[in-house]
């Protein structure tokens, strides 16, 4: 892993962003796939800050799973942000996540 910062800092910020997202879709019709992934994805990025913050020998196994948690929930929130703009604040989120952590 290159930078364990940047991926920290994303992870949290992305953290934020899928609770928030998970919250509002729960009052949306049609939304249950994406409150599952939000929520998935709001958990390994906590999980993933945790041990990148220490030096954790499994950091870079948690962030190519975080990795692909933030990329499934960008694409499932990216289906409704026409509508949610929770979703489209979430689904940026998890991009920049995904990219900063990375290897």
């Amino acid at each position: 892993m290159k930078n364990h910062q940047s991926c920290i800092d994303a992870c949290l910020a992305c953290i934020i962003e899928c609770e928030k997202c998970a919250t509002m879709c729960l009052t949306m019709e049609g939304h249950q796939e994406c409150v599952k992934v939000c929520r998935d994805c709001a958990d390994i990025c906590g999980l993933c800050a945790k041990l990148c913050a220490r030096d954790s020998q499994f950091a870079d196994d948690i962030c190519a799973l975080c990795v692909k948690c933030c990329e499934v929930c960008a694409e499932e929130c990216s289906k409704h942000v026409d509508h949610a703009d929770c979703c489209k604040t979430c689904a940026e989120a998890c991009k920049k996540c995904a990219e900063a952590c990375k290897m």
